[in-house]
């Protein structure tokens, strides 16, 4: 046989397009060529792939390679096609005869030695091994990450040799190897009972856990809003094995690995004000996923929020109602997942307290008007921190532990799920209009506050999905005019800047 077809999967964002390695020997002077769009990293695999076979004492053909790697218009980079490369070569030459090798798929990179070593993106290589109903084999290395998906074949290698004792039955790999499952530690080093005072605040954390709400904080140094925002994960539900997978495949595409005791833990990310836009968002030659999809399915904290550039927060505004981030090359798009919960900080002033007098009403404005409007007019909740008086400070009474507020908090979830299947931050007009129904007099109440606040149509909204959530936490069926006040009154920053523009 002088042709073999392999399968393998290239890596596209968070997609794992199937690619066929075609191995084809002919005739002509000894060459070794790689077509199909390969990078030069890929094409780099002709020197590796001849010193792995040739240094694990099989035979290299002395004649003219030819590997296509199809489909021809899809670009290849990395050195996770090594494996597959030679697996077709040694088929080809007829040393592997395995009739089923159209049922394996293989990723991994080569030694000079013949040793595989691991590669990044993992997962959505092997969740599409699964839709195929393929058997994959891949690096060990990668093998602990590759068991977090329930429902597909794997067989863990550590060099090309296992490869052929295998597809030979010289010494078959044992399928699908178990670990340990890890026990998931909730009790982590931030807890909200750590936290003194500001009993406000920690009741629009539980709400905003509770509904999948974006969260401002605005207050002087001091008064604890990095220490809420820190704390907000450990009242979150653990994350669904769904929800985990796809967040543990971002991290695998950038070649972090993933800690099995706190892979269902909601991710926290914390980026400094300087960072870009393309830090943030993603981007780069070859995407990459930013911050904002390294929060997926948890907590992204902005601190100091005036500090970052005003462009690199009004790049946010897209994926925060979408829960996306498209990012458009001239030769590709690709997508990233985002949905993430929003926690923003900010001193209510450039002098830290907008009631020093150190700072006139002019300065507060053009401080706080660093951030836009439409970026503003995108988070549900604002509250103002107070400053914490000596007696709060000094205080023994034992404040109320995450575990107790994570219980209320998983209640509401379970009950927005069964009712309609995702938390009311996510909920799109037409759905509001059935799951956030107002009785006459409190569609007249917030008809009348709307118009006295100058709300926008997408706050108008954002109100009453916050009304639903505090009536999830209370366990009521139907949203009341307390709720509507509650929620309204959580618009601090648009009540500031009211107040400052009156002067």
């Amino acid at each position: 046989m002088s042709l073999a077809r392999i399968f393998s999967r290239a890596q596209v964002g968070v997609q794992a397009p199937e690619v066929i390695v075609e191995v084809h020997l002919g005739n002509g002077l000894p060459a070794f060529h790689i077509v199909g769009l390969p990078e030069a990293s890929v094409k780099e695999a002709k020197d590796r792939v001849r010193s792995a076979l040739e240094n694990s004492q099989f035979g290299f053909p002395d004649q003219r390679i030819t590997v296509n790697l199809a489909p021809a218009d899809l670009p290849k980079d990395g050195g996770r096609f090594d494996l597959a490369i030679a697996v077709g070569i040694l088929v080809a030459s007829g040393q592997i005869v395995c009739p089923d090798i159209h049922r394996y798929e293989f990723y991994g990179e080569l030694a000079l030695n013949g040793e595989v070593r691991g590669v990044n993106a993992i997962l959505p290589s092997v969740l599409g091994a699964k839709e195929k109903g393929r058997c994959c084999f891949l690096p060990a290395e990668n093998d602990t990450l590759a068991s977090l998906v329930s429902g597909v074949s794997r067989k863990a290698i550590y060099s090309i040799q296992d490869v052929w004792n295998d597809l030979l039955n010289q010494q078959p790999l044992p399928l699908n190897i178990e670990y340990p499952e890890q026990q998931i530690e909730r009790d982590s080093i931030y807890d909200l009972s750590d936290v003194k005072g500001q009993p406000g605040a920690k009741r629009v954390l539980e709400i905003a856990a509770a509904g999948g709400h974006n969260l401002l904080f605005l207050g002087p140094p001091g008064t604890g809003k990095s220490m809420l925002a820190q704390r907000m994960p450990s009242i979150m539900p653990t994350m669904s094995d769904d929800e985990a997978i796809s967040t543990a495949a971002l991290y695998s595409i950038i070649g972090q690995s993933v800690d099995l005791s706190k892979w269902r833990e909601r991710p926290f990310r914390n980026p400094h004000h300087t960072c870009s836009a393309v830090a943030l968002v993603g981007g780069s030659s070859n995407p990459k996923p930013g911050e904002i999809s390294l929060a997926h399915n948890g907590v992204l904290f902005l601190d100091e929020l005036p500090e970052f550039e005003r462009k690199v927060l009004d790049s946010l505004r897209e994926p925060m109602e979408t829960g996306v981030v498209t990012i458009s090359r001239a030769a590709r798009q690709m997508e990233f997942p985002s949905q993430f919960q929003l926690i923003a900080a900010l001193n209510p002033s450039p002098t830290g307290s907008h009631t020093d007098k150190r700072a006139t009403p002019d300065q507060v404005l053009r401080y706080l008007s660093r951030v836009s409007g439409p970026f503003i007019d995108r988070i549900d909740l604002q509250i103002e921190l107070p400053r914490l008086t000596s007696a709060q400070l000094q205080s023994t009474e034992p404040e109320e532990s995450s575990q107790q507020v994570r219980k209320r908090v998983e209640r509401a979830h379970a009950l927005q799920h069964a009712r309609q299947g995702k938390v009311n931050a996510r909920l799109n007009n037409k759905e509001m209009s059935r799951y956030c129904e107002l009785a006459a007099a409190e569609l007249q109440f917030l008809a009348r506050a709307s118009e006295k606040l100058a709300l926008s149509p997408r706050s108008y909204h954002r109100v009453i999905k916050v009304a639903r959530t505090i009536s999830d936490l209370k366990e009521q069926p139907t949203i009341t005019l307390s709720e509507l006040k509650e929620a309204l009154n959580y618009r601090a920053f648009e009540r500031l800047i009211s107040q400052l523009t009156q002067f």
